[in-house]
């Protein structure tokens, strides 16, 4: 879009309000609001802002930043809780002088996806993104009792639903599916794939609009991993493949798997490098609750075609559908930072492709149901069980610190040393409940 196509839609839709979105380096939304009598200069300008206390953004000698708005994420928001119509744009953050600002998510985005096109590749993704309807936002009281494309009545949370997709659509995000999920009071919207940048933004918009709805009902939703103990917890798989021009390049008809050497590389080196990503896509104490066995997330390192229990899965090829050849990862969750998540994936597949790393065998076994010699004998590895193992593979990864910059590398590995900390130093209920009436 171009500024007055832009200033012509605000005048003709009388649109009041223009919210300037972006986001911290744990991929919390931020941002500000302008009238239409601001989005002029806006436009053109950029809004001057201080940046010292937005978590992992500039230190406070350093603070004065702007939020240069990206005129093609221009939406009117669909809902209008004041009466007043508003609209967003997605931001990127540069400092005074012009240069992009290196703490800022979406250009560590924008900085691998051009690694990318300069090899010839466009980087397209679609996730499916999990989470809970509860009650409020103090407990985890469920909504129903639902599971798996449950229906109504069991399904109380279908109009929810059905009015987050309208939402979505009227904001130009396509959705592929909905539906109930496993566990009770438990949800997912899948997004039509696109190119990575576009999608983070889609994502991004995804957990707002699914919270909005919600609230407008007096109701709670949450992207928590795992906010219930003894249920599946709430994934992002990202379904991922690369793209030259028109043609997937993942795609070989006469491979078993329909996948090219292109593609097994790129899933060599997600394989090969998800342990020391894993602090990104997993980035929270509470993910580590999810990864662990017997509750449909993957915590073995493999791949197959049908074994829903590996770490990467490559869907089956349907005849003249090429285009959709894709691989699968199945351990993010819907809480992590999707621009940094979309980076460090693409850093390592492209390193996978760039050294030719070689595929190893797929595992087609429920991996859960192997023993220890078993998966020994297959070459079968383990993800991160904790936070704190997760972050001393970040902290020594060449690939992580690559993809993020130095800037935002540093910044993220110190504020989740925190987290670690501030979370080993608590008493729990649990350790209450086990060990005062014992000790």
């Amino acid at each position: 879009m171009q500024a007055k196509d832009i200033l012509n839609e605000v005048s003709k839709r009388d649109i009041r309000f223009v919210r300037f979105w972006f986001t911290d380096s744990l991929g919390q939304l931020k941002g500000f609001t302008i009238t239409s009598r601001e989005l002029e200069r806006a436009l053109n300008e950029g809004m001057g802002f201080d940046g010292s206390s937005i978590e992992g953004f500039a230190r406070i000698y350093e603070s004065d930043l702007v939020a240069f708005p990206d005129k093609d994420t221009f939406q009117v928001l669909p809902w209008t809780g004041d009466g007043q119509c508003t609209a967003r744009m997605f931001c990127d953050i540069i400092t005074p002088d012009g240069s992009p600002y290196p703490g800022d998510p979406r250009y560590v985005l924008k900085r691998n996806l051009e690694k990318a096109h300069a090899l010839g590749y466009e980087y397209m993704v679609g996730p499916e993104l999990e989470y809970f309807y509860f009650k409020d936002d103090t407990s985890c009281e469920l909504l129903d009792e639902g599971g798996y494309f449950d229906l109504l009545p069991l399904d109380v949370g279908h109009n929810l639903r059905q009015r987050t997709v309208s939402a979505l659509e009227a904001m130009n995000i396509q959705v592929e599916y909905s539906h109930h999920e496993v566990s009770p009071s438990q949800h997912e919207i899948d997004l039509k794939y696109c190119d990575a940048l576009k999608m983070a933004d889609n994502v991004m918009t995804y957990r707002v609009v699914v919270k909005q709805i919600a609230r407008d009902d007096g109701l709670y939703a949450t992207f928590m991993p795992k906010p219930i103990y003894g249920v599946n917890g709430s994934g992002m798989h990202v379904h991922q493949s690369l793209f030259d021009g028109k043609r997937n390049v993942f795609f070989d008809q006469k491979d078993k798997y329909n996948l090219s050497d292109t593609g097994k590389h790129f899933v060599a080196g997600l394989l090969a490098h998800v342990k020391e990503f894993t602090a990104v896509t997993n980035q929270w104490v509470n993910s580590y609750k999810r990864l662990v066995t017997g509750y449909e997330a993957p915590v073995y390192i493999c791949w197959g075609q049908m074994n829903r229990s590996a770490l990467v899965r490559v869907p089956r090829y349907k005849p003249g559908k090429e285009d959709s050849t894709r691989i699968e990862l199945r351990n993010p969750d819907p809480a992590c930072n999707p621009y940094l998540a979309f980076s460090v994936m693409l850093a390592s597949g492209l390193k996978g492709i760039q050294e030719k790393l070689p595929l190893c065998q797929p595992t087609e076994r429920d991996v859960y149901g192997m023993n220890v010699k078993e998966k020994e004998s297959a070459g079968v590895d383990e993800l991160p069980g904790s936070l704190i193992e997760a972050i001393q593979y970040a902290q020594k990864s060449s690939i992580v610190r690559e993809a993020l910059g130095d800037y935002v590398f540093s910044k993220f590995i110190e504020n989740k040393n925190i987290e670690w900390e501030n979370y080993r130093i608590r008493v729990s209920d649990y350790e209450l409940k086990t060990y005062l009436p014992l000790l």
